[in-house]
């Protein structure tokens, strides 16, 4: 087991680190939410153009630096510290993976390569509220099971089943509440068990997308979509093939699409710009072909996704903690410094454990979520050589061997999913191992995060409260973030019911009497 960082990857962290400390200051930071964008454009070129962050975890093949998911956290983990405002998570994190895994042969040749130069940003619009669970982080987005292990396949939150509220059921049965757990429900499976209620489930909500003139169509809105008030191309999750065949489909959409209105939304954490999309009969081209359900899709990114932002997290809580520890030791009460009582010494020495602690678990998601993607690359059978075609797209060919977006006889693509030396943690993982991973890593560093943070307000005393003084940007992003993308106790149930912590217990024979099921 190697758990040092490889020289790449320390320069990697070294110069992001360094390039941030004098372009991302805290007054650069206000400054920069107030532009129309919501993000330092200038910061942005020199990141994409000069230090090739967008491209960081695409294959060579693709303009990319043909590393991956690991050294994208440790970016991650530096553009944290500095509350970065930018479209690199919708960038490179949730739209670039999904292009990669999805796309045709003619999509990935011709949006890749612009998205690793910097040149095109992109992100990923799903119903606002539902981002975890489309990626399979919370609920049942994945369709592979339900978060409660009681077998019903509904999430407790829903307030679909249980107690005097009544119970749903998969049937389209009616509590007291007068929800039905349909698969069209919240919390419920679709009509092919894809588990993508998530998506509107097309009955209300969500975009609804719908073949006409040899091409799709696209009908609906969505809101808190990161970044999508100014990304030049977005990957919109829409329901499709009405109760017979529904399904979940990505759709490319380019900012100038007509028929597209967006508007940038007011957000609590103003480091991460949200916009609200209308789309009213707009184009769009499916992403791969428009018969498979993009949940698994989802879920499998799901895992690298978790790992990145919970090393983001990280990032943010331990620049929050430095900047606390280093202002308790210049501020002095009754003759010496505050942080030489020892009430403060303790409460930040628990800031500390936490922080440390989760940024473990964020490099081993990251190494885990990296070093699975590879294993299944090289265990699953390979993919037909060509796809079926998109409307308007022609015969898209994909390259022999390509599992999972993944060409195995490109070392360069083997890289970009976590394999090879100097990745931290142990020489392998059980399968399914990132999917656990990731989620708890995820809620850890959310919970780190948030006791920096509010730690942070604190010990500052007045002056914390006030707008001039940057700690209230670190307690809106734990806010902020764990309104996106927690909370922690839904992203540990979710792992709980992987992990089986939730199964029947089975009773051994000199338990069960006679006649008795097996399972109780």
């Amino acid at each position: 087991m190697d758990t040092a960082f490889t020289e790449e990857q320390d320069g990697i962290r070294r110069t992001v680190r360094d390039v941030l400390a004098r372009r991302c200051t805290p007054e650069d930071v206000r400054a920069a939410v107030l532009a129309p964008q919501g993000y330092d454009t200038a910061l942005w070129h020199t990141l994409a153009h000069e230090l090739g962050l967008p491209g960081l975890a695409l294959p060579e093949a693709y303009g990319g630096a043909g590393c991956g998911t690991l050294e994208l956290a440790l970016a991650a983990e530096e553009a944290g510290r500095a509350l970065l405002p930018s479209p690199l998570l919708p960038t490179a994190v949730l739209a670039a993976p999904l292009l990669h895994a999805l796309g045709t042969r003619r999509q990935r040749d011709r949006l890749l390569p612009a998205l690793a130069r910097g040149e095109l940003t992109a992100t990923l619009a799903v119903p606002a509220g539902t981002l975890t669970s489309a990626l399979g982080l919370t609920g049942t987005g994945d369709g592979d099971g339900d978060v409660t292990g009681n077998g019903t396949g509904q999430a407790p939150w829903t307030g679909i089943s249980g107690g005097r509220h009544g119970r749903g059921t998969q049937e389209g049965g009616f509590g007291a509440t007068g929800l039905a757990a349909t698969g069209f429900g919240a919390g419920g499976r679709g009509a092919d068990g894809s588990g993508g209620s998530w998506a509107g489930g097309g009955r209300a909500g969500g975009i609804q997308a719908r073949p006409a003139d040899g091409g799709w169509r696209l009908y609906g809105e969505v809101g808190q979509v990161l970044c999508g008030h100014t990304a030049g191309l977005l990957l919109v999750a829409a329901h499709t093939g009405g109760f017979a065949r529904s399904r979940t489909v990505l759709f490319l959409v380019t900012a100038d699409a007509p028929g597209l209105t967006r508007i940038r939304q007011t957000a609590l954490d103003e480091t991460r710009p949200v916009a609200r999309l209308e789309l009213r009969d707009v184009p769009a081209e499916p992403l791969g072909p428009p018969e498979d359900d993009a949940g698994p899709a989802l879920a499998a990114v799901g895992p690298g996704v978790a790992a990145v932002l919970a090393a983001e997290a990280v990032g943010a809580a331990d620049g929050a903690l430095r900047r606390t520890v280093a202002y308790v030791g210049v501020r002095h009460q009754f003759g010496r410094p505050i942080g030489s009582f020892q009430a403060v010494r303790h409460r930040l020495a628990d800031v500390y454990v936490r922080v440390e602690a989760a940024r473990s678990a964020a490099y081993y998601a990251a190494w885990a979520a990296g070093t699975e993607a590879a294993a299944r690359a090289e265990t699953a059978p390979p993919l037909p050589s060509t796809l079926p075609a998109s409307p308007g797209d022609g015969p898209a060919a994909v390259p022999e061997g390509r599992v999972n977006g993944v060409d195995r006889a490109n070392p360069a693509e083997g890289r970009a999913n976590g394999a090879g030396p100097g990745r931290p943690g142990p020489a392998g993982g059980g399968p399914g191992e990132a999917r656990v991973d990731g989620p708890l890593a995820l809620a850890q560093a959310l919970e780190a995060l948030r006791s920096a943070a509010a730690e942070t307000v604190q010990l500052h005393g007045g002056v914390g409260f006030t707008w001039e003084h940057p700690a209230h940007l670190a307690f809106k992003r734990a806010a902020g973030d764990t309104l996106l993308f927690g909370p922690a106790h839904l992203l540990r149930a979710r792992a709980a019911a992987r992990a089986g912590l939730f199964a029947p217990r089975t009773r051994r024979a000199s338990e069960r009497r006679d006649g008795e099921a097996v399972a109780v």
